[in-house]
């Protein structure tokens, strides 16, 4: 049923997709800086601030400020510009260059033009080399809040819990998608075949500043049966089980203290915890899918627990 009306939307919205304008709001760019990020330029080898830089924090989109690359990710190639050999997972775009050779990398939120993406030159164990202009990001020293911060969620459907959470105050955005299987960029098909090993999720940009991961949390089990084991409500299949995928031990931390009190509560909590490895983007049709039908989930509703 649920693909059946999928198929039907992708008919249906295909002009209200097309209208839609990005929620979030984009910082004020310099002349050079708008060169490079809108204009797709290149900043001169060797001159970038973050180059030869290797203090442990978050990198951030200089365009939209949503984080990029982990510290711990950033390596020494010699090649003149800042190199990454892994990306916070849902952060980077990739499409065909213009010269129709190269790899482009893009801000997956407000597709910022980030640099290039290389592989098989073995500077690293991930044989992954991201070329990034340092103009293109700004950087976050660790103990410091970036200004947005991202987590990831699987709870059954993802219409119903991207409904439920795009409200919260202080998320800026939601994204569906699909999350801890082993197929890159998977199709909506693909995933409810239940071969791929991803989960339905729901990636959220949220500001410290005025929520945290723990009432995200909070709010997570608070719209879903953490307890079923096989799904969520009607939804049987692995694409339909319970995960916090968390970034960070900080998030994994948080996340087994929560647990931990619902398990005192004496709840049975089924809810897996993964490291976060990737996150597809859904299709469109399935971004924002009851704002855009009116409806409401079927299977997912708030009740008070905390």
């Amino acid at each position: 049923m649920r693909i059946i009306e999928s198929l039907i939307l992708i008919v249906v919205l295909s002009t209200i997709i097309a209208g839609e304008e990005d929620t979030l709001q984009y910082n004020d760019l310099t002349k050079e800086e708008e060169r490079i990020i809108i204009k797709k330029g290149t900043e001169r080898p060797f001159t970038g601030q973050y180059n030869d830089h290797y203090e442990k924090g978050t990198y951030v989109c200089k365009r939209c400020n949503a984080p990029l690359y982990f510290s711990e990710d950033k390596f020494k190639s010699g090649c003149g510009w800042p190199s990454f050999d892994d990306e916070i997972p849902g952060s980077i775009k990739r499409q065909t260059d213009a010269d129709g050779v190269r790899t482009e990398i893009l801000c997956a939120n407000c597709g910022a033009h980030l640099g290039h993406v290389f592989t098989g030159e073995g500077y690293t164990d991930k044989n992954v080399r991201h070329c990034v202009n340092s103009i293109s990001m700004d950087f976050i020293p660790a103990g410091q809040q970036p200004p947005l911060q991202k987590a990831i969620f699987a709870a059954g459907c993802f219409w119903g819990v991207e409904h439920l959470f795009k409200d919260m105050d202080g998320v800026v955005k939601t994204t569906v998608g699909y999350s801890g299987g082993h197929v890159e960029d998977p199709e909506y098909r693909e995933v409810t075949s239940g071969t791929t090993g991803h989960k339905e999720a729901v990636e959220i940009l949220y500001q410290p500043d005025k929520t945290n991961f723990e009432d995200l949390v909070k709010l997570f089990f608070e719209i879903h049966d953490f307890t079923q084991t096989n799904g969520q409500g009607p939804d049987i299949g692995e694409q339909y089980l319970s995960y916090i995928f968390y970034l960070n031990d900080d998030q994994k931390q948080i996340a087994e203290n929560i647990i931990d009190q619902l398990e005192d509560m004496n709840y049975d909590v089924a809810t897996e915890l993964e490291k976060a490895e990737n996150f597809y983007k859904a299709e469109e049709y399935h971004q924002d899918y009851y704002d855009k039908t009116g409806k409401q989930p079927y299977c997912h509703i708030r009740r008070e627990i905390f």
